[in-house]
């Protein structure tokens, strides 16, 4: 007679959890909410999430929290991620380097595909290619002319094994059919500064970091790595109308969450982005930084998840041509 009271004890012990769980996700957010950035401070990354944290603080009506955690390309704060509590307070922003950590490394300790929870895209941001003020070429064909004849004593700087801009510097190397000393940084904000000081030669950067100094003549500047022509430069040609056909590489935006975190949760978060890229500073911001905000059918969890896998089966073939893997 005594187990059917305790069946139902149980029962209702559950049922008391259950309740509270979907009290507390109906709740959410009642503290701040961490969103993790895999590079430096000031880099073209961390912009983005700040300038839409900023934003997505005033829907959430909680702090949005930037949490810059460097380290292996971003591979370091994603496992962090990947082990976090799936309580709704951590969430990760990763560009490309999500999808090319397939390639780039041996003893990956997370899946992208299967360890995160997908929240959306954000945002677009092409590349540009640079040298430093003082490179000799004046213009693209004398560039393609200069690195091919002087390969050997040209560095490229990049933000670090995975980063676009070491992706970028592969695509240049495998178009002019070139080989230069890659110098690799903690990220893309100490290698634009390695560039202004003319201590490296060529770096291929994200417009969101770039246009100040574009502008401001800081720079020597050869083009943007899409296919069209940007509104942020619209007098800037491509690489593409230039000579290397087909020769693109725009850096995307995805937010993820540790696998586990309750859909209610997720479906909030992706209504706040949604919600900042409308708001009308995020969108000028974005504007002038180059970045283009990506369509309703990319704002989803599920275009975020099919993006990142057709990413992993567009660059592992480059990343394994290329000879680029760590341990």
């Amino acid at each position: 007679m005594k187990y059917p009271r305790i069946l139902a004890a149980l029962a209702a012990v559950a049922g008391l959890a259950s309740a509270a769980a979907v009290h507390a996700q109906a709740a959410w957010p009642t503290k701040p909410i961490a969103l993790v950035v895999p590079f430096a401070a000031g880099g073209p990354t961390d912009v983005v999430a700040r300038t839409l944290g900023a934003s997505m603080t005033k829907s959430l009506g909680q702090t949005v929290v930037i949490e810059n955690k460097l380290g292996a390309g971003g591979t370091v704060a994603a496992s962090q991620v990947a082990k976090a509590n799936p309580d709704g307070y951590t969430f990760f922003i990763h560009h490309n380097g999500m999808a090319t950590s397939t390639a780039l490394y041996r003893k990956l300790q997370y899946n992208p595909l299967t360890d995160f929870e997908f929240v959306s895209q954000a945002v677009d941001v092409p590349m540009t290619l640079l040298a430093r003020k003082d490179f000799p070429a004046k213009d693209f064909k004398e560039f393609q002319a200069y690195v091919k004849a002087n390969a050997s004593k040209i560095n490229l700087a990049n933000a670090g094994l995975g980063a676009v801009s070491q992706l970028c510097g592969l695509m240049l190397e495998r178009a002019l059919g070139v080989k230069l000393t890659a110098v690799p940084f903690q990220g893309t904000a100490p290698a634009m500064n390695a560039l202004l000081g003319g201590q490296v030669d060529i770096l291929c950067d994200q417009t969101t970091q770039t246009i100040p100094h574009i502008k401001s003549g800081n720079v020597k500047f050869y083009g943007v790595t899409t296919k069209n022509r940007i509104k942020a430069l619209p007098d800037a040609p491509t690489l593409h109308e230039q000579g290397l056909k087909d020769f693109e590489v725009v850096v995307w935006h995805g937010i993820y969450a540790p696998k586990g975190t309750p859909r209610p949760i997720l479906d909030k978060m992706n209504a706040a982005v949604r919600t900042a890229l409308k708001d009308p500073d995020v969108t000028k911001r974005m504007a002038d930084l180059g970045a283009e905000i990506v369509p309703d059918s990319k704002l989803t969890s599920e275009g975020l998840q099919t993006w990142l896998k057709s990413e992993i089966d567009k660059w592992g073939p480059v990343i394994r041509a290329a000879g680029a893997f760590a341990d």
